[in-house]
């Protein structure tokens, strides 16, 4: 059976991941304290979701976002280039993804609301109960999205 793991990267981030028949297996938010996302405590609830399937991972590829500040910057910078490490680190195929592509494809826009609402729609079993559940919404839907693309 082969797990897809999308990412949403960044300190406020998330990972979802869905099975072969498009399942919900599994989402959660990124352990961090103010410096550091704790990659150890993420990998560990990958490699128990994924529990010795084949899998790959998809990471949404963002940049930063115009009037940001410097060290806003910098800090998100930090957190994806962790999230990089830790994709290499899974021993996984793995890929980068624009949100401009994957939300063209399945008609979002930059509404985390919208996503939200698709990803309720699609994975019901998802804990996606809160709005700051936009982050495992949008990993959820990265999966998704990669799952089709295999198709």
């Amino acid at each position: 059976m082969a797990i897809y793991i999308g990412i949403d990267p960044g300190f406020s981030g998330a990972w979802g991941a869905v099975d072969h028949n498009g399942t919900y297996r599994g989402t959660g938010d990124f352990y961090h304290d103010s410096n550091h996302l704790h990659i150890d405590l993420i990998r560990d609830d990958l490699i128990h979701t994924i529990r010795g399937d084949d899998f790959e991972i998809v990471v949404e590829s963002v940049h930063a976002m115009p009037g940001q500040g410097v060290s806003s910057t910098f800090k998100f910078g930090k957190a994806f280039g962790q999230v990089i490490a830790l994709a290499q680190m899974m021993n996984c195929p793995w890929h980068l993804v624009t949100p401009q592509k994957w939300k063209g494809d399945l008609g979002l826009t930059r509404d985390k609301e919208d996503s939200l609402k698709l990803a309720r729609e699609l994975y019901p079993d998802a804990p996606l109960t809160r709005k700051k559940d936009n982050g495992r919404a949008e990993a959820l839907l990265i999966a998704g999205w990669w799952l089709e693309q295999m198709s």
